[in-house]
């Protein structure tokens, strides 16, 4: 069912999350020698030591200024180690090597409120309805899976060109507004594990990029075949530090699944890899919902968006405005999988923070859903819950 593609995805997120997250290490009844003392302007890796009042901490990725006494939680850069004595340097080096080549990108730069819109399922709507009635500039088309092999289709089947989503993208246009693709999803049989070399599969984007001329493409990497799959993970990231450099304007998204306190294991190595292989990637989205069932939707949104800005201020070292500026949300209108309910007025919250964060990117699923049905349930074409029709297409034209 194309409305679940994500609900399995909160409980395989949880429970790696759990399983995976990386904790204080217990404190010796005898302290160890301290690491020579941590120093704001001084560069460290992961493995490298510092200590500071009276503790010893290693490094889990690269890092500047992050004073460990104050980074050492669950999601933070550093781990402490436990209370430490004396100056006997510790046998590992702790030499910080020089720091990136190149400093990071100052900010990202906003986009349009993007909501999904799905077309042939959910009674899609008539994209000019939608734009008149809301004001809303952009939609996300979903989904673009792989045809014979690595070759990009519209739901894997109906190619690029002449099928109901290429009419939606034309539609779209005519309308004045603007199309983001959604490369991937939940299920269905996706390009990444299907494009066997990073450039195989950048040659699959590029040609989605080309026959829609397109500013932004968003590769949405979920499930066991991609955004569990390390191997797959890696080579969408080569992918895209392959697209960025021949489409340089053109903008590139990942969008994955999230805990209420930010990225799980999954996630936190999909970010730190597009650190380490340059990719250059323009913004990264969560989708906060399926959190496992009756949730507080605005601040399990905030606490996730929190977490991820902590990942991305660690990992790429930027300061708080300039993580920010590269996230993005994607939320679930309504009644979720798993039966959380972010009512209109929660989800005006959200965008209200999201719009005073500074954040990059804005979207729900699915514009097909945003028409009131009290007690329906979760179906393709409502909410589920009491709503004027495109309430939150209206709410989110306003990022």
């Amino acid at each position: 069912m194309k409305l679940s593609r994500r609900i399995a995805l909160v409980a395989s997120v949880g429970a790696v999350g759990t399983a995976a997250a990386v904790l204080p290490m217990a404190t010796s009844s005898a302290a160890a020698a301290c690491a020579p003392a941590w120093s704001a302007s001084a560069v460290y890796v992961k493995d490298n030591s510092a200590s500071q009042n009276g503790h010893n901490y290693t490094a889990k990725w690269w890092t500047q200024n992050e004073s460990p006494a104050t980074n050492s939680s669950q999601w933070a850069v550093w781990t402490d180690n436990g209370v430490c004595g004396g100056t006997t340097p510790p046998t590992t080096p702790t030499t910080p090597p020089t720091g990136p080549t190149t400093p990071p990108p100052a900010t990202g730069t906003k986009m349009a409120a993007a909501p999904y819109l799905y077309p042939g399922w959910g009674n899609p709507p008539a994209p000019a309805t939608v734009v008149q009635a809301t004001g809303i500039k952009a939609f996300t088309i979903a989904f673009v899976l792989a045809s014979n092999g690595c070759n990009p289709a519209w739901d894997g089947s109906s190619g690029l060109t002449g099928g109901a989503h290429a009419g939606t993208i034309a539609a779209i246009r005519a309308a004045g507004a603007d199309v983001v693709p959604s490369i991937g999803g939940w299920s269905g049989n996706k390009l990444g594990p299907n494009c066997s070399t990073a450039e195989a599969l950048a040659g699959a984007y590029q040609k989605v990029i080309d026959t829609f001329q397109l500013k932004a493409i968003d590769i949405d990497i979920e499930n066991t075949d991609e955004f569990e799959n390390y191997v797959v993970a890696d080579r969408i990231v080569d992918a895209l530090k392959i697209v960025k450099q021949r489409n340089p304007s053109v903008k590139t998204i990942l969008t994955f699944g999230t805990t209420t306190t930010g990225p799980n294991a999954h996630g936190i190595r999909l970010i730190q890899q597009a650190k380490a292989k340059g990719a250059n990637i323009d913004i990264f989205t969560q989708m906060p919902f399926d959190f496992s069932g009756g949730a507080d939707m605005y601040a399990s949104t905030v606490g996730a968006t929190e977490g991820l800005k902590n990942v991305l201020k660690s990992t790429f070292g930027y300061t708080d405005a300039q993580a920010y500026s590269r996230i993005g949300i994607s939320g679930m209108n309504g009644l979720s999988d798993q039966q959380e309910v972010t009512s209109v007025d929660t989800w005006t919250r959200i965008r209200d923070y999201a719009r005073s964060k500074g954040l990059a990117r804005f979207s729900f699923w699915a514009v097909n859903r945003d028409r009131g049905c009290a007690g329906g349930g979760v179906v393709s074409d409502c909410s589920g819950i009491a709503q004027a029709d495109w309430a939150f297409t209206r709410v989110s034209a306003g990022f």
